[in-house]
């Protein structure tokens, strides 16, 4: 849990929320470790199943308990674990240069902050399908939504839904709304820094991507140069004239 909580059994019966206010269900108990401390927590959903979470997921929010989703948590452990392998890798090619450090203490750290480097990008990855996934859950949750909102509003049209009913069912669908339209959101920042920490170091390769398009600039002048012949060409009807000038010349001898 984000903040200790004196006695959280407390909240069993109570309802939890997630970041968005909705309703996930009501807390049936906790996960307690040996010690005392809580490890995680039973959730009771609304269709009766009963689901069980871990504790880093638990926040306390103005005294009620707020249930955050797993990616964000994994997205940033990602945010923070890659930076950070990927510093030390830089610290220690600087060690070597230096000559801090013997060349095989090298290899063998160097190989293993890669292969964790290599792992931790495939994880973010993966991640990132699981936002995808998400985002479009949440499109065609909207979309669902939105056709809920017209259907409203044609039966109200008709005369078959009175104003108190009509009130009513468009609160929970504008509720509806807000609840989705935020998650997805959260969800496309969190696609978008996925996507930047895997993008971070082609960054640093970019320059060497840019030196070969030098000379390219010069091959288009190259070719303009068998063009010059042209003009020569137009020349060449004259040499046909003086021979047909020659030839009466011979015909008076």
């Amino acid at each position: 849990m984000s903040k200790p909580i004196s006695n959280p059994f407390l909240f069993v019966g109570k309802q939890i929320k997630d970041e968005y206010g909705r309703q996930i269900g009501r807390v049936a108990s906790f996960k307690v470790t040996p010690t005392g401390r809580i490890d995680g927590i039973f959730v009771e959903h609304g269709d009766g199943e009963f689901l069980s979470y871990s504790s880093d997921q638990i926040k306390i929010d103005n005294g009620n308990l707020v249930l955050s989703p797993t990616l964000k948590l994994k997205a940033k452990a990602l945010c923070n674990e890659i930076p950070l392998i990927w510093r030390k890798d830089r610290a220690l090619n600087e060690l070597v240069e230096k000559k801090k450090i013997p060349p095989e203490m090298y290899d063998d750290l160097h190989s293993t902050f890669e292969g964790a480097l290599n792992q931790l990008r495939d994880n973010a990855k993966a991640l990132t399908e699981n936002v995808d996934k998400e985002i479009d859950r949440c499109n065609k949750q909207i979309h669902s939504l939105h056709s809920a909102l017209i259907n409203l509003e044609i039966e109200r049209e008709i005369g078959r839904l009175n104003g108190d009913s009509y009130e009513n069912a468009l609160g929970i669908i504008q509720w509806g709304l807000k609840g989705v339209n935020a998650e997805k959101s959260d969800l496309e920042a969190l696609k978008s820094k996925l996507s930047n920490l895997l993008l971070g170091e082609q960054t640093v390769k970019a320059p060497e991507t840019k030196a070969p398009e030098a000379p390219q600039t010069q091959s288009p002048e190259q070719t303009e140069i068998p063009k010059a012949p042209a003009p020569v060409s137009s020349n060449l009807p004259e040499p046909p004239v003086v021979v047909h000038v020659r030839n009466p010349s011979k015909g008076s001898l």
